[in-house]
């Protein structure tokens, strides 16, 4: 058993880590400011004795014990993160700071959830963990590419001057049950607009590409980079490498809902990504991992989540 904190653990993505690491025995604290992470995410783990929730903002120091650190924290989607740009980068990068002053102290392992967006709109397909990406500098979505940039780089920083294992995964398109309803990001979006028989928004003409990944499917890759081999630091990328086009996704979802929505196209973005699709061969090779869940099997429970929400 380990005593595990998992900072932004009432979030999407960290409240299902927490709920796997407390399946496998070990004591969870989860750490969130509740600006995207909600309550509802964890409410049932707190009859569990092992999970202890803590209302914090990481761009603040912390002290607490513990033997290992996700460092999952920070608004995913661009609806979020682009509503205050300046506390996402903080997140990114004293949030960052003060985990891995943490991790030095207690000299324990740490994980950084990083993201596909370092590599910006890249200019090659498929995307391996050695392309450098394509990233503006200045634009509105910078806050969080950069700041995750930022990030990985005080990870690999701090490794090599003061000799923290650190473990970084680059996190694709996930999706799944206890997304929020307004969480802006393309799945959420649409399986609630279809719901709810309205228009599904498409940016562009539809043709640009993503991949998609399971939640549960993420989850596993992520615990098994942490278990990985200390000098295997990563970066490694998590992702599902069937890719769809986003006017693909919506027809999929009109359907799969039995919608009578109709699809309305918008202008695309400043900087939204014409492809994005991971190359996940170091994942298979390093960590044993790919994904199972196929697209219309993973939105199935995702609708069927919304359905019971809505």
């Amino acid at each position: 058993m380990k005593r595990i904190l998992i900072t932004g653990g009432a979030g999407f993505l960290g409240s299902h880590l927490c709920e796997r690491l407390l399946e496998e025995g070990n004591e969870v604290l989860c750490l969130d400011n509740f600006f995207t992470g909600s309550k509802n995410n964890v409410m049932h783990l707190l009859r569990n004795a092992s999970f202890e929730l803590i209302r914090h903002d990481i761009i603040n120091p912390f002290f607490i014990e513990v033997d290992q650190i996700y460092n999952m924290a920070c608004p995913a989607s661009p609806v979020h993160y682009q509503y205050n740009p300046i506390k996402t980068i903080k997140t990114n990068v004293m949030g960052t700071i003060n985990t891995l002053g943490m991790a030095k102290r207690l000299r324990v392992k740490i994980l950084l959830a990083s993201t596909s967006e370092v590599y910006g709109n890249p200019d090659v397909n498929p995307q391996s963990e050695d392309y450098w990406g394509r990233v503006n500098p200045i634009g509105v979505r910078s806050c969080y590419d950069e700041g995750k940039r930022a990030a990985e780089c005080l990870m690999m920083d701090y490794h090599r001057q003061n000799n923290v294992t650190v473990k970084i995964v680059r996190i694709f398109n996930t999706y799944g049950p206890r997304m929020a309803l307004n969480d802006g990001r393309v799945v959420s979006n649409f399986i609630v607009q279809a719901l709810r028989g309205k228009d599904l928004t498409v940016y562009g003409d539809g043709s640009q590409t993503r991949a998609f990944c399971y939640v549960d499917d993420m989850t596993d890759g992520i615990v098994r980079m942490m278990a990985s081999p200390d000098d295997f630091l990563g970066p490694v990328n998590l992702g599902n490498p069937e890719e769809f086009s986003i006017l693909e996704l919506a027809e999929t979802i009109i359907r799969m809902t039995g919608s009578k929505s109709k699809i309305s196209f918008n202008p695309l973005p400043q900087d939204d990504p014409t492809q994005r699709k991971p190359d996940i061969t170091l994942a298979g090779k390093m960590l044993e991992w790919e994904p199972k869940v196929g697209l219309e099997e993973g939105l199935e429970k995702t609708i069927a989540y919304f359905r019971k929400v809505l």
